[in-house]
């Protein structure tokens, strides 16, 4: 037992332990998800972070001193995000027609997450510092997090909550629209990248060439919106939380 603060100290101390777990809990979550048969309860972005969170708690590790160890994984989000123009610019004929309802969706989907998350935690008592925290969800993390610090919310409640949103979408989207009757791929995918961000953008690009660019199209979209509209709907509700 002695050696846990020991290695809680040495992991603390440097950067590479964290990068080496990520990556190394990615990987073997891949495996599984892939072994399994594309099981929507095993992908990766759910099991991996069990897996990482489960060493945290062991060594008492807080989520700052991880966010500092994986902040080169967090800049690469950036390109990653940018690259998504490739599948886009394929599909920009089918975009041109659709626009108009693809403004409405994403202005109804965009207010509906930030509007539904402050109001359910104002219901349950929670503080202003933890609406403010939940109202950027929906958004991408890499635009998440600097809305709700800015705010004033919490970055590591921000992050948890931004990886239950996409996860809880990626599964749970696909079987919701199938009981809809929703096999339009440019639809479907853009519902999901507007729910369920960049996790749920990964996984449709690994389903339909079309589903994915119009679901990079809605979490690119929709991560302008709510860092547009969440001051707004704050400013709009003034008396939450206090």
């Amino acid at each position: 037992m002695d050696a846990l603060p020991a290695l809680a100290a040495w992991l603390a101390a440097s950067p590479l332990p964290w990068l080496v777990l990520t990556m190394l809990a990615y990987t073997l979550t891949l495996a599984l998800y892939r072994r399994s048969g594309a099981h929507p309860l095993l992908i990766p972005p759910l099991t991996a972070t069990a897996l990482v969170v489960a060493v945290l708690l062991a060594t008492g590790t807080p989520y700052a001193t991880y966010r500092a160890g994986t902040g080169l994984l967090s800049f690469l989000i950036g390109p990653a995000t940018v690259a998504l123009a490739i599948p886009l610019f394929a599909q920009r004929g089918r975009i041109r027609q659709l626009w108009r309802p693809l403004g409405v969706a994403l202005l109804a989907g965009c207010t509906a997450a930030i509007v539904s998350a402050v109001l359910l935690a104002w219901a349950l008592g929670g503080t202003r510092e933890t609406l403010l925290s939940l109202a950027p969800k929906s958004a991408t993390m890499p635009i998440a997090l600097p809305v709700a610090e800015r705010l004033g919310g919490l970055p590591s409640l921000t992050a948890v909550a931004v990886a239950v949103t996409g996860i809880a979408g990626a599964v749970l989207a696909a079987p919701l629209l199938r009981l809809l009757r929703v096999h339009d791929p440019a639809v479907r995918g853009f519902a999901i990248g507007l729910t369920a961000h960049a996790i749920g953008t990964a996984r449709e690009l690994q389903v339909h060439p079309t589903a994915g660019a119009f679901a990079a199209l809605a979490m690119s979209l929709n991560g302008v919106a709510t860092a547009v509209l969440v001051p707004v709907c704050v400013a709009a509700m003034p008396w939450l939380g206090r």
